[in-house]
């Protein structure tokens, strides 16, 4: 939804003349995108363009794009903020390595082993240390959103099964449906990535970290972001309790004081139906309380 709402919020100030319409199913709060850690850190394995100059490009213009925002007025509300990052690794120089951030962010640095051996979960062999940008998409949506709106957008609800719906009613379709373009475009090249994560409240780290196995640890505004998993060809949209093991067991190692995290559970937004809804959406709460709870802790 974000790649979506970006380029309407694009097109519209670089084109105020032309009437842009944003059609999506689900919007804000209900995408995938509100749940991303945002941390600007692309992998130079994983993100690709048609060359190497192509893609450095686009990340190029995207850190100008959220970097101009960070130095504005408009920072908080937008939801970014500056994030120093340090990525450790005890496996190989490769996970450390980011061929895209060194040519791009001013400060990005590999670390001596003296500031390798202050970190607890090692013997930590690699490390790299930079200053980054960190988007809270719960504020970033909404964002802009509003500035869609103020634009003049308009905004259809709806999913499309086919790009011959839209054809007779825009003169330009822009497609940004992610994983459903595959089957929209004929793509069989598209693939899911499943990935997890938890939102704690540990309110006392205030700087960013990787390490082996895709774990990383990120604090936002609200919510630590720890994760992950990174699997591919995966339609499972359930939470995997050997997945949350693995995070929580993952992230204590890098983070030993995150045992002290409080794991956020959130059942609100009824309306007037609570006691209506209540016994139900206690239902749900449970669950998600029991799929994110340690497993040693259920038993």
């Amino acid at each position: 939804f974000v790649v979506g709402l970006t380029t309407a919020t694009q097109l519209q100030q670089v084109a105020p003349h032309v009437e842009v319409t944003l059609i999506a199913d689900k919007f804000t709060a209900e995408t995938l995108s509100n749940g991303a850690a945002g941390v600007f850190r692309p992998s130079s394995n994983n993100f690709r363009g048609p060359n190497h100059e192509t893609a450095s490009r686009w990340l190029r213009d995207s850190y100008d794009y959220y970097k101009e925002i960070l130095d504005s007025p408009e920072a908080e509300a937008a939801g970014i903020k500056s994030l120093a990052v340090t990525v450790l690794s005890t496996e190989h120089e490769k996970i450390v390595k980011n061929a895209f951030l060194e040519g791009l962010l001013p400060d990005y640095r590999f670390m001596t082993s003296e500031e390798l051996g202050q970190f607890q979960g090692g013997p930590y062999i690699y490390g790299c240390r930079f200053t980054t940008m960190l988007t809270d998409c719960s504020k970033f949506l909404p964002y802009l959103m509003a500035k869609f709106r103020d634009r003049g957008g308009k905004i259809i609800k709806q999913r499309v099964a086919s790009f011959n719906e839209l054809a007779p009613h825009f003169d330009v379709v822009v497609n940004c449906c992610g994983l459903v373009a595959g089957d929209m475009c004929g793509d069989s090249t598209i693939t899911p990535i499943r990935g997890q994560v938890y939102k704690v409240k540990a309110p006392w780290i205030t700087e960013g970290f990787y390490s082996d196995y895709d774990t990383y640890i990120l604090p936002g505004p609200e919510y630590v972001t720890l994760g992950g998993c990174r699997q591919f060809d995966s339609y499972n949209t359930e939470i995997d309790v050997h997945d949350s093991k693995s995070i929580w067991e993952r992230c204590l190692r890098l983070m030993p004081s995150l045992r002290d995290a409080q794991i956020m559970v959130h059942n609100y937004g009824h309306g007037g139906y609570g006691v209506t809804s209540a016994p139900g959406t206690a239902v749900a709460a449970v669950q998600l309380v029991l799929q994110s709870l340690p497993v040693t802790s259920k038993l």
